[in-house]
């Protein structure tokens, strides 16, 4: 999916400090660079990015961060350019931040370059410019464990993919992903589309409209359990299209993020599985490799000592591909799943 540079190449290159190397910051005579970092979230309607925004501080403090107060861009792509520019004229040394648009994001870390401050990006990753890190999953690999839980159950027929905002990478990546996996893996399976923007009121509308035309669905992905799976379950029910896993009529569902409540789904029969996005270690690593970039530090494509991969996505950018692990009702209960530590 994504290009890895050979482990071999690079196991030379990589040191203990989990891929990077020491540089002296300028004019910082070496030692670490101090002070406040501030902390963006896209938005506060998905249980997801509340259960992220609740983990920042916490992971902040046990990092011996002195973190500024999160800022939610509450969905606005040009507000969020507003916020880090009010965060850098707060004097912050570190940026952490979701790209709520890959493109649009660019503009915001041009004003944090110029000011020479490190951006570490969380969950969605910019199209360009600069930053010390990206923090994510493989969102590819999303689509394709979500395709091959739905065609281990449906391998003809018509399947929707409620997909998330295309002007992001993550939204992009997943539904390409996923379509491409059912073209290739499940050629008897149609795949209809929803463009949701991450948004319950569209996911639910644009659901409504394909069941009425095409009452044979047999299953729907959701690229966002936070915020189309309630409507997903409100609609089905509405429409008497609603049975539980395991009922011969039963439309398999299966989304994207980890929360409580599809775990909780999951048990009561109601979603076939989820892909546990990392809330927990997206707050982790973001404050590890910001407070690793305002030391100064420089990173370079290999393994970590926390279990993944950092890989160059695209020239310059590279990115910590954190585990992201499928579950299904075998291991609704793991202890491991952030989903049940809350």
């Amino acid at each position: 999916m994504l290009k890895v540079a050979a482990a071999t190449a690079i196991a030379s290159l990589a040191l203990t400090a989990c891929g990077s190397t020491k540089d002296k910051p300028a004019g910082d005579g070496g030692q670490a660079q101090g002070g406040k970092v501030g902390a963006t979230v896209p938005l506060l309607t998905s249980p997801f990015w509340q259960a992220y925004n609740n983990y920042v501080p916490k992971m902040a403090q046990a990092s011996g961060i002195d973190a500024l107060p999160t800022v939610n861009a509450d969905s606005d792509s040009a507000k969020q350019i507003t916020d880090i520019g009010n965060l850098l004229n707060q004097g912050v040394k570190g940026l952490v931040v979701t790209p709520l648009d890959s493109a649009a994001i660019v503009a915001g870390l041009k004003q944090a370059e110029n000011k020479s401050v490190p951006v570490v990006a969380v969950d969605v990753a910019p199209e360009s410019g600069k930053v010390a890190m990206v923090v994510r999953a493989d969102n590819k690999a999303y689509g394709v464990k979500a395709c091959d839980a739905i065609g281990a159950k449906v391998t003809s027929g018509k399947v929707v993919q409620i997909m998330g905002d295309l002007s992001s990478v993550n939204g992009r990546e997943r539904s390409e992903a996923f379509r491409e996996c059912m073209k290739t893996k499940y050629a008897g399976v149609q795949v209809l589309e929803i463009a949701a923007e991450w948004k319950a009121d569209k996911a639910a509308s644009g659901l409504e409209g394909l069941l009425t035309a095409n009452p044979d669905i047999k299953a729907v992905y959701m690229q966002a359990g936070g915020v189309y799976l309630a409507p997903t379950l409100q609609t089905l029910k509405r429409k008497n299209l609603f049975f539980p896993v395991g009922d011969p009529k039963h439309i398999v569902l299966v989304s994207n993020d980890g929360i409580p409540q599809e775990l909780k789904a999951i048990r009561d029969g109601e979603l076939d599985a989820t892909v546990s996005q990392p809330a927990d270690d997206y707050a982790k690593y973001g404050m590890y490799w910001i407070k690793k970039a305002m030391a100064g530090e420089k990173f370079q494509p290999g393994p970590t000592d926390h279990g993944s991969t950092i890989v160059e996505t695209h020239p310059g950018i590279l990115e910590d591909q954190l585990p992201a692990p499928v579950v299904t009702k075998d291991n609704v209960d793991d202890k491991a799943l952030w989903g049940n530590n809350l």
